[in-house]
Formats: structure tokens, sequence, C-alpha cells
């Protein structure tokens, strides 16, 4: 895959060997723009997850040492919790650990790093490191792409307003 080929719908690959999800995806918008939609909560809570579920932002701190929590909630009022723990938090990288609240052993170390293509282009490189294949595979079940495809769908309109360009 060249630089100059846009990725414009998310790659999605298991590692073989170790128990790891790879994520590519380009954006129309500037690198710093990409990352102020993973670490503002205004921004993140438009446009994180499935189609059918709104996100309420329980606690935001995006900052080296910061956590966060939100909450999905589903058409019928589920609610899904997920909270993490920002480790790194810089111009072009955030390190941080996910996990669902449904399953709080399942712990996974995220890595998401930005690209400038140049041409107003950026592409998210994103890693999901598991402490099993078994915790990764379970992630991989759970139409997981359903909403990191529909998430950032949403995400490209909301980087093509004005407002938040």
């Amino acid at each position: 895959m060249t630089t100059t080929e846009r990725l414009t719908t998310a790659t999605i690959e298991a590692d073989a060997d170790v128990p790891l999800i790879r994520l590519t995806r380009d954006f129309r918008a500037a690198p710093a723009q990409v990352l102020r939609a993973h670490t503002d909560p205004e921004l993140y809570a438009q446009w994180v997850g499935p189609e059918e579920l709104s996100t309420r932002i329980d606690h935001w701190d995006a900052r080296t040492g910061g956590a966060w929590a939100f909450t999905n909630i589903g058409p019928d009022s589920e609610e899904y919790s997920f909270h993490n723990s920002f480790h790194d938090v810089t111009e072009d990288r955030i390190v941080q650990t996910f996990t669902f609240d449904g399953w709080p052993e399942g712990v996974s170390l995220e890595t998401l790093r930005v690209e400038d293509l140049g041409q107003g282009w950026t592409r998210l490189h994103a890693t999901s490191l598991f402490d099993s294949f078994e915790g990764r595979n379970q992630m991989l079940a759970s139409d997981m792409e359903v909403g990191i495809h529909e998430g950032y769908a949403a995400l490209d309109a909301l980087l093509a307003e004005a407002g938040t360009r």
C-alpha cells in the first residue's frame, strides 16, 4: 500500500503470531484534527461506535496519566460501559488501555498513531494488543467492525463540518 492510495474504509487485520488487531484508516483532515477527535470528549461522543448507539461521557481527562469512561446507550436503553487509562498523549500518538466493563478482565493496550500523508490527508494506524488470543478473538467476534466502520464514517462527516476543521 502506498501513501497515495486512500483507505476511506478501515482495514482490520488480526496478527497470526501475537494477539493483536491492526487497524488502518485515512481521513481527509490534518493529523491534529484526527487526534483531537479522539481526545475531545464532546467530539468523541458524536462519532464513536455504531450508528444505533448514543454515547454519554462519564469521565474524560485526555492527558498523559489521565483516564476516561463512557457509556453507549442502545435504542432500547441498554447500556454498555467502557473505561481506560491514557498512558501517553502526544501530538502524534495516543497510548491507552481499553476495557469493556462487562468483561473487566479483558484489558487491551491500544496505540493510535497519525501519519501526515500530505494534501490534507491523515492516516490513522491503530493497534490493540490483548493478553490472549481468546480475548482478541472475542473482540473480533463482537461485531467491532460495525462500530469502527460506522463510527469512522460519522467522523468523516464531523471532520467535514466547518467548525471542526
